[in-house]
């Protein structure tokens, strides 16, 4: 198992957002770099997610899981959706997506601020400078910390 961290941004998909699908279920659409497309190809059935809420009050807001595994993101081939690509070929699609399922919704988001402050996670990703992936691999170990932080001080 592998565990990653994928950020969203709250006014346009939050993790309410994937409590309220059917079977808490979603496909991440609309990755739309090549690196984190890449990595969503790397993704397995049972992968753990960092469910994170980019832009305004920035923190991780609970976890999910991957239930399927990378396929051709339908969004690049509409030329009326924000997400088309004009250069994207039904035979030999860009751009990929994976399938998450809901598995929790933190009782307190954990902040950006405080995540910088924890050793455990000074190595990571998220945490460096100019990191701006959208989709980016942690270790078990940072995933593992980050839930703990949830846990404390929730109200």
């Amino acid at each position: 198992m592998r565990y990653w961290l994928m950020k969203t941004e709250p006014a346009g998909y939050s993790i309410y957002d994937l409590e309220a699908e059917p079977d808490q279920t979603t496909h991440w659409d609309g990755v739309r770099n090549y690196q984190a497309r890449n990595l969503m190809r790397e993704m397995h059935i049972g992968d753990r997610v960092l469910f994170y809420h980019s832009v305004t009050n920035p923190g991780v807001a609970g976890t999910a899981e991957v239930v399927r595994e990378a396929y051709p993101d339908h969004t690049q081939f509409d030329p009326t959706g924000k997400y088309f690509d004009p250069k994207a070929d039904l035979a030999k699609p860009r751009w990929w997506m994976v399938d998450v399922r809901l598995l929790r919704i933190f009782p307190r988001q954990v902040p950006l601020k405080e995540l910088r402050t924890v050793p455990e996670l000074a190595e990571m990703g998220l945490l460096k400078r100019g990191n701006r992936l959208s989709v980016q691999p942690v270790t078990e170990q940072e995933f593992r910390v980050i839930e703990e932080l949830a846990d404390q001080f929730a109200p």
